[in-house]
């Protein structure tokens, strides 16, 4: 009955002025209350008395008073703080004390995520300026990723944080001179590029061109490479939203660098390079925007083709994960032409590429054979790959046998790779109808069967 002798002390502490040796018994007790337990009792914790003893100057009272309501709030729902304790949220955001602060910007956080409770701080004018104008007072990286989370609720939202010079402040970081706040400032405009309303701010206030002219300027900036990953990635994104063909064509300088980052000596550039190719070609409309440079993207595609089997195993996953998404078509949009594509890019990446992942999908690390194994499965249902395995020596075996795969993650993905063949329209006809059954019973005895061992051998061994 902990929670019964916490409540009691909650009480005793609202009646009395400086409850001191109250809040240390209160703070020791909750140490061993469940959480379940106090969500029970949610509708008993009144915890404006709390709150108000914030507002005297004494330290410790303060510090009790902030780690008790870190434990308290736990317990109540975030409409029930929206509703109920607004007027406490917002003295605690004008706090002198920055964890009194921060407690208060957490339980923000909490509401802000919350479908229900956001609309009754979205409601109150008055609260979202504190809150704003509490963040652009405070450098808290809290406080600016709760900039961006009120901003994506709705244009109204990104208003307030726009009218009160927040985001202003934000993008004269993104251009201004220190790199290191550059690059942590273009993963939270990232963030907000990521609704439409967002979008639209930020290409009518010039942002987005200004990232594009910072990338022209970066061959001159000795430390580019520290924001140059996240300004680049920025344009992945913004592509992959809204349109990769209108990207790209507007801002030249975005493929023009990731082309040369794949070059770059460093393989962190090459990483981020790959894995921008891999968002980019991950619908029809980039796939054909990267087709268009042509004989440029067959070159790239030996490169990555040569990192799949010679980089670091990170580099090696990052390069088989992008050529998955490449490589895939979805089963309503393969046409001659599209699947002429995709057989002549996985043609560029080695002399003999089956050969190349199936080597990868042998070794020895479950990370890298699961790369190797899905990209298999992107192509598996285009009928020039089903050919390729067909009439590579010993390919339909090997994905037959269930002895190769050790761990469960490898079994999985061995798993997907057969039910993507097994389920395709051409696959009987290519692969034969004994092998096509074959793959069925796979598909029906699941990903972790193991073939009993028939009892005339155990017999015969005696």
């Amino acid at each position: 009955m902990m929670a019964a002798q916490a409540l009691a002390l909650l009480r005793e502490v609202s009646r009395l002025e400086a409850p001191l040796e109250e809040l240390r018994a209160l703070q020791s007790v909750l140490q061993s209350v469940p959480l379940s337990e106090l969500r029970e009792q949610a509708a008993e914790l009144h915890l404006g008395p709390l709150f108000s003893l914030l507002h005297e100057n004494h330290r410790e009272q303060t510090a009790l008073c902030v780690s008790i309501l870190e434990r308290l709030l736990q317990a109540v729902e975030p409409v029930h703080v929206a509703r109920n304790l607004k007027g406490d949220l917002q003295r605690g955001l004008t706090h002198p004390s920055d964890s009194v602060k921060i407690l208060t910007l957490s339980q923000v956080g909490r509401i802000v995520e919350n479908s229900d409770a956001v609309t009754e701080i979205l409601n109150n004018a008055e609260l979202l300026k504190q809150v704003v104008y509490c963040i652009g007072g405070e450098n808290l990286s809290v406080a600016k990723a709760l900039i961006v989370e009120i901003s994506s609720v709705s244009p109204e939202s990104l208003n307030y944080c726009t009218t009160s010079g927040l985001v202003t402040q934000l993008l004269r970081e993104l251009t201004g001179e220190d790199v290191l706040v550059r690059a942590t400032c273009i993963e939270t405009v990232t963030s907000l590029a990521s609704t439409h309303h967002g979008r639209q701010y930020l290409a009518q206030e010039g942002v987005i061109d200004q990232i594009s002219n910072i990338i022209v300027g970066a061959d001159s900036d000795p430390f580019s490479s520290f924001y140059l990953p996240g300004f680049v990635k920025f344009f992945g994104n913004l592509a992959i939203m809204d349109s990769p063909q209108q990207v790209c064509e507007r801002y030249p300088v975005f493929v023009e660098k990731v082309f040369e980052m794949t070059e770059s000596q460093d393989p962190t550039m090459v990483g981020v390079a790959v894995d921008t190719i891999g968002i980019l070609g991950s619908n029809v409309e980039g796939k054909q925007v990267l087709q268009k440079t042509g004989t440029r993207f067959e070159r790239l595609l030996v490169k990555i083709g040569y990192q799949a089997k010679n980089a670091s195993t990170e580099l090696k996953i990052r390069c088989l994960d992008a050529l998955s998404s490449l490589l895939y078509l979805p089963p309503e949009q393969q046409t001659d032409d599209l699947l002429r594509m995709t057989e002549s890019w996985f043609s560029s990446l080695s002399r003999d590429p089956l050969e190349l992942f199936r080597g990868i999908s042998n070794q020895p690390f479950p990370d890298l054979r699961c790369a190797a194994l899905k990209v298999f499965t992107a192509i598996a249902d285009q009928p020039w790959a089903q050919k390729l395995m067909f009439n590579s020596p010993g390919f339909v075996e090997y994905v037959m046998d269930r002895s190769v795969e050790r761990d469960k993650a490898s079994k999985d993905a061995k798993y997907e790779l057969v039910k993507a063949l097994a389920n395709s329209k051409t696959i009987a006809e290519i692969f034969g109808n004994p092998n096509y059954l074959r793959l069925r019973t796979y598909l029906s005895e699941g990903p972790y069967y193991v073939k009993p061992i028939s009892t005339t051998a155990v017999e015969g061994a005696e």
